[in-house]
């Protein structure tokens, strides 16, 4: 780009672009960082970039969402997504396959490595204002998650939330037996759960 217009910039990358992308472009350093330092666009971290007046989005999930393959909302955010807990976790749960490298983020996040093999049972896609969906555990692959991981997340949330998922109208505890078999140990622990609860 020989002469610089913002509008025609905002249409070639989208909301979203990366540093990489904005170079590609044609636009240098100090008209990115002028940009940037006027308001226009800001930085979600690790060179992603977003402008000001996209349509709004948590600027978290976007990052996530931009920069690390397959990430999926896990454990604790993803109860609280699906309305499971009360609480709104201080850090994004975010689960990578295992044998992934470890991002590094500016977003609060708690990385979970999930063996491959069973990563994608119960994953669901989010839209979060991303050019590309953030992964989301369903309700049931959360609850299994939380009671085989509840020695790391504490047995309340866990209790918690499988009561309040039994309380909801059409809940089948045999599929979410079922779904448990396919983890190392995660069935057992949740059947005696589901004796104390029901």
């Amino acid at each position: 780009m020989k002469t610089f217009d913002a509008s025609a910039l905002r249409e070639h990358l989208g909301d979203t672009f990366t540093y990489g992308e904005a170079k590609q472009a044609g636009v240098g350093d100090r008209r990115l960082y002028a940009l940037r330092d006027s308001g226009e666009i800001f930085a979600l971290g690790g060179g992603v970039y977003r402008w000001a007046d996209a349509p709004p989005a948590d600027s978290d999930l976007v990052e996530i969402a931009e920069r690390v393959p397959h990430a999926t909302l896990c454990l604790e955010t993803a109860l609280a997504r699906h309305e499971l807990i009360d609480a709104i976790p201080a850090a994004v749960d975010v689960a990578i396959p295992r044998g992934s490298t470890r991002p590094v983020l500016r977003a609060p996040c708690r990385i979970h490595q999930f063996e491959p093999r069973t990563f994608d049972l119960g994953r669901e896609e989010l839209e979060v204002g991303a050019r590309r969906p953030i992964g989301l555990y369903s309700a049931e692959r959360s609850l299994v998650d939380v009671v085989r991981l509840r020695h790391l997340e504490g047995g309340e949330v866990a209790w918690d939330a499988l009561r309040r998922w039994l309380s909801r109208p059409g809940r089948s505890p045999a599929q979410l037996v079922e779904l448990a078999r396919q983890f190392p140990r995660a069935e057992p622990a949740l059947r005696r759960a589901l004796e104390v609860l029901l």
